[in-house]
């Protein structure tokens, strides 16, 4: 079994910052791709910034140069750090990993439980 915890979500201020964690548990043999998306009430989920196994990242055009991914492979974690928040950052966050388990030979996508980011104005 492998799950995505995520931590870090709460309120903030217009012009704060928060860290998002996300941990993936289980019987992990590696992780590919790790993202993060959000989804604000009444839109779709939208793909934030994604992180490659080599540490290639990108972003959507909204957060560029507010918000930065990483990832430690030694600790199966993704986090997300996010400055200069904007009421438009409101939303809930969800990590998506995809990961390959112990004795499986092709790699799926998870997904964690959702974070909720609210930034007041």
């Amino acid at each position: 079994q492998v799950q995505l915890v995520e931590s870090g979500g709460g309120l903030v201020q217009a012009g704060g910052s928060l860290t998002l964690s996300c941990a993936a548990t289980g019987t992990i043999y590696s992780i590919n791709g790790m993202a993060w998306y959000r989804q604000a009430p009444g839109k779709q989920r939208e793909l934030v910034a994604t992180i490659t196994n080599g540490g290639t990242t990108n972003y959507i055009d909204s957060v560029k140069g507010r918000f930065i991914i990483s990832r430690n492979d030694a600790k199966n974690t993704v986090n997300l750090q996010m400055d200069s928040l904007k009421p438009e950052d409101t939303a809930v966050y969800y990590c998506n990993a995809e990961i390959k388990r112990a004795g499986y030979v092709t790699a799926r996508s998870y997904w964690g439980q959702g974070t909720q980011v609210t930034v007041s104005s």
